[in-house]
């Protein structure tokens, strides 16, 4: 039985022909968040990663190059590993599907099916369409137009024998794990998307081996010396097979079923009903969790090889930190949704998130204590009135909605919190005006509380981000005069006032400088004062009106014709996620529902409403406005408000109309 004191965390495992990109750097730095995130916790986390080394693409790609299958596997691998130095991450193991162990368990798995009463494995001719890119077959009502419905690549027609597992007895169980366990496939859409393909069609048996004379590069098949094992298969078992060889000494034996698999949402399938029923004819447990999130795009479009957009998370790395690029993956969009990454994008986070929000907290206050306190932690200090305890309470609020958002993979709406505390403390530094205090002895005791609050708070911040940025949390950390704590530890740091008076700070360079956007050409963009475009409509009255008067003096209305009007596309939406964009205090940043996509949208409505007061709210937007930027964020419609120089109320719908609907 599995102890309740570990965590057993697994990425996919990468298939060794293809580059490291986005994707893979973006569930494993995921995985990697969970995995520091528990051992703080106290857990006995093994996270694993690895590759997939078997392969028609191996084999082919291995005999272009004129070399040997596990040779050429042997060239590449350590690109991945390299790479996962490059970013930290803290995997406890590296499987490779090649090594022997490996091979031992698939082949024992596969003869325990073979011989099991029911003879689950069995051997039939087949006569179907086949995808040598994705190694599978397909159907003929699959593929009516002639190509792959995965990778849209031609297929071949193929009639041979081979070994099918009875996937299809476990139907009806399966769907009834689903239906009885929510957590079991996150998010809600991915659950809804396997259990409405389980329940709309028969599910047929898996072909689990090729034939060597098309495909001879596979872990061959203990009951039959002419073929190998689909790779499917035998990737599937690296889950299991890890546990019985890569486990340290002295680590716990019971770390199965798994808490979590990170996959992409592309082998949904593969995972949540190959390996599910797998296991349930081995008689093993299901992992507790199969979260599948979604897909990078490159500015708006696919990345693809011959686009040349295929993002390379070791230039990122080179060119802005590992700790930027894993805080930028994460933050930019909900975990589950699909995102669009650009270097402006990023660029933009990195000089508003980390340079002028966290880098610059942590540079102000050691600067103060350093001025202030001769360079060491001031006394605490207690008795000021209630509503001086703002920053304090904020800390101690967001600590345990922190931890509950980790535990359920929310990690945008984590680092959202955490950064709302560095604002926080940004507004407490400008209310309380340390500066002052220093002028007057008889403000002293007030000057210290207020710099032991803000390097207290540095403090849980430091310890919140290790999870997300492992440098940087370190490094607060150590600029503070502290060690990072020790596994098991985190509840306890996480009380307020634990930070020692009198401990020397070191205050060092800034942790994140800012970077100055590029232009294509090469010359730096203006960023002074920049004509926002409109983000909701009381802005557009407002910038319209500004731009008229330079020319000329309005005295009736502009009268518009009915044509005119219909190109205006108003639809409804149900805000999904809201924040406050940073150094604006109008400015909020909205994730909205349209029902058949999701928008972002920057609007000006930040003095009216809080972020947290519009979630949920069905508002109306207008949706064929041409993108615009709005302090470097990209805002993608407009939202409809009430008002002449402020907002006054957003246009909202008050029935229950689906996201999307035409407004007219």
């Amino acid at each position: 039985m599995k102890r309740a004191d570990t965590f057993y965390i697994t990425t996919p495992i990468y298939y060794v022909n293809d580059v490291p990109h986005i994707g893979h750097a973006y569930t494993t730095v995921a995985a990697d968040v969970l995995a520091r995130y528990w051992r703080l916790r106290g857990r006995d986390v093994f996270f694993l990663t690895g590759l997939d080394e078997h392969g028609q693409k191996v084999q082919q790609a291995a005999a272009n190059a004129g070399v040997d299958p596990q040779t050429y596997c042997d060239q590449l691998a350590p690109q991945f590993e390299k790479l996962w130095k490059r970013l930290n991450i803290s995997n406890d193991a590296f499987i490779r599907t090649t090594e022997p162990q490996h091979i031992d368990v698939v082949q024992r798995f596969l003869t325990q099916l073979y011989d099991s009463e029911h003879k689950l494995i069995y051997k039939a001719a087949y006569t179907g369409w086949y995808c040598t890119f994705d190694e599978r077959f397909w159907t003929e009502k699959d593929v009516p137009d002639g190509l792959c419905p995965d990778c849209k690549r031609p297929v071949e027609h193929l009639s041979e024998s081979n070994y099918f597992f009875k996937m299809g007895e476990y139907q009806d169980r399966l769907i009834k794990h689903i239906q009885a366990s929510r957590q079991f496939i996150r998010p809600d859409s991915r659950r809804n998307e396997v259990l409405g393909f389980l329940t709309t069609q028969k599910l047929g048996d898996l072909s689990i081996s090729r034939p060597k004379s098309r495909l001879s590069w596979g872990i061959e098949l203990p009951f039959d010396k002419d073929y190998v094992t689909y790779v499917w298969f035998d990737a599937l078992v690296n889950y299991i097979s890890a546990l019985e060889y890569k486990l340290k000494p002295n680590s716990p034996t019971s770390f199965w079923p798994a808490n979590i698999h990170l996959i992409g949402k592309d082998i949904l399938t593969t995972h949540a009903v190959y390996w599910s029923t797998m296991l349930m004819a081995l008689g093993l447990e299901l992992p507790q969790t199969i979260f599948a999130h979604g897909w990078w795009t490159v500015d708006g479009e696919k990345m693809s090889k011959s686009r040349g957009n295929v993002v390379d998370p070791y230039a990122m790395v080179d060119q802005f930190g590992a700790d930027a690029f894993r805080y930028f993956l994460l933050r930019e969009v909900p975990f589950g949704q699909d995102g669009d990454f650009s270097k402006e994008a990023m660029i933009g986070r990195i000089n508003s998130d980390l340079a002028n929000g966290l880098g610059n907290l942590l540079s102000r206050t050691l600067t103060m204590i350093d001025r202030y306190c001769g360079g060491r932690i001031p006394p605490a200090h207690s008795g000021w009135e209630e509503h001086e305890n703002t920053l304090e309470n904020a800390v101690r609020e967001s600590a345990w909605l922190i931890d509950e958002l980790l535990t359920t993979l929310q990690f945008h709406r984590a680092l959202e919190l955490i950064w709302n505390v560095i604002q926080t403390a940004d507004q407490y530094i400008e209310s309380q005006q340390p500066w002052k205090l220093a002028k007057e002895q008889s403000n002293r005791m007030r000057l210290e509380q207020v710099l032991y609050r803000l390097a207290e708070t540095l403090r849980h911040i430091g310890y919140h981000v290790l999870p997300f940025m492992p440098f940087t949390g370190e490094e607060i950390l150590r600029q503070l005069g502290l060690a990072v704590a020790e596994p098991g530890s985190y509840q306890t740091v996480l009380e307020w006032g634990r930070l020692a008076s009198g401990t020397e700070v070191r205050k060092s360079a800034p942790l994140f400088p800012r970077i100055e956007p590029i232009t294509a050409q090469g010359a730096k963009t203006v960023t002074e004062n920049p004509r926002p475009a409109a983000s909701s409509l009381a802005d557009a009255t407002t910038a319209t009106t500004a731009q008229q008067a330079s020319t000329t003096t309005q005295t009736a209305p502009a009268y518009i014709t009915i044509d005119e009007f219909m190109k205006i596309q108003l639809k409804t939406a149900t805000v999904l996620t809201a924040e406050r964009v940073p150094k604006s205090e109008k400015l909020i940043k909205l994730q909205v529902d349209l029902g058949a996509e999701q928008r972002q949208i920057v609007a000006g409505i930040g003095k009216k409403y809080e972020p947290e007061a519009l979630v949920g709210k069905r508002i109306v937007i207008v949706a064929n406005l041409k993108p615009a930027k709005l302090m470097g964020i990209e805002s993608q419609g407009m939202v409809l408000a009430a008002g002449d120089k402020e907002v006054g109320g957003l246009v909202t719908v008050l029935e229950d109309v689906e996201p999307g609907t035409k407004v007219k």
